[in-house]
């Protein structure tokens, strides 16, 4: 099958299974975009599983705007095969948390480039750009097993740099990323801990907001015990 013909046939399908009434729903959690069908996760993953790995595809469907075209785009996308371009192309691009994240986690932390956009995007002013940094530093600290310590302690002094911005989708990805650190390992959590209490001494909203949030889960006993467990 013709790349034209399948980009049409995936934009027939997400025409077929919108649901108006999902379109409205998802605007009340923030997901916004110049066109959204109101097609579920579940089908749209499926969608990306029948359609199957295909870069240039994936340029076509991010083009067309359309939020769970764009979803798509992050799912079929070749991360080997992306260039430093098409990341910054795409991050200029985010319009919503839910296209930053799924974008993140599904595909952009999979390249040569996370790291390193990670410690640059987090100190962008676009609250969507700066986003994507701690959102990246979140998803590699789940996905990217191999990676040695050093590679997360890097990022705890920019987590605590950033820790002041008030804006709702920032300082939930800097949360996001100081949890995930800290539950990697006993040694990134001892660290984690010990910059969210860094943290809190900073007198505003956001830092008494993350600190907490982060104490709370990184100092319970579930995480305590699961981390000790996994030393063991």
């Amino acid at each position: 099958m013709s790349e034209d013909k399948r980009y049409f046939e995936i934009l027939k399908k997400l025409e077929s299974l919108g649901n108006p009434e999902a379109v409205k729903g998802m605007a009340l959690f923030g997901i916004k975009s110049a066109r959204v069908c109101g097609v579920s996760a579940p089908n749209l993953r499926r969608i990306a599983k029948e359609t199957g790995e295909d870069h240039a595809l994936a340029q076509r469907l991010w083009a067309s705007g359309i939020y769970e075209a764009r979803i798509i785009a992050c799912m079929i996308d070749d991360p080997g095969k992306l260039s430093e371009e098409q990341l910054e192309q795409w991050v200029s691009d985010f319009d919503s948390w839910a296209v930053c994240d799924g974008c993140c986690s599904s595909l952009f932390d999979k390249t040569e480039f996370a790291y390193r956009k990670a410690a640059e995007w987090s100190g962008r002013r676009e609250e969507y750009v700066k986003r994507a940094g701690f959102v990246l530093m979140a998803t590699l600290a789940v996905h990217d097993k191999r990676a040695g310590d050093e590679k997360f302690l890097k990022f705890l002094p920019v987590i605590e740099r950033e820790a002041v911005d008030e804006r709702n989708y920032v300082k939930k990805a800097v949360n996001w990323a100081l949890r995930q650190i800290g539950k990697r390992n006993l040694n990134l959590n001892k660290a984690a801990v010990e910059t969210a209490e860094d943290i809190h001494k900073v007198d505003s909203r956001a830092t008494k907001w993350i600190s907490s949030d982060a104490l709370r889960e990184l100092t319970s006993a579930a995480v305590q015990r699961r981390l000790r467990s996994r030393k063991a």
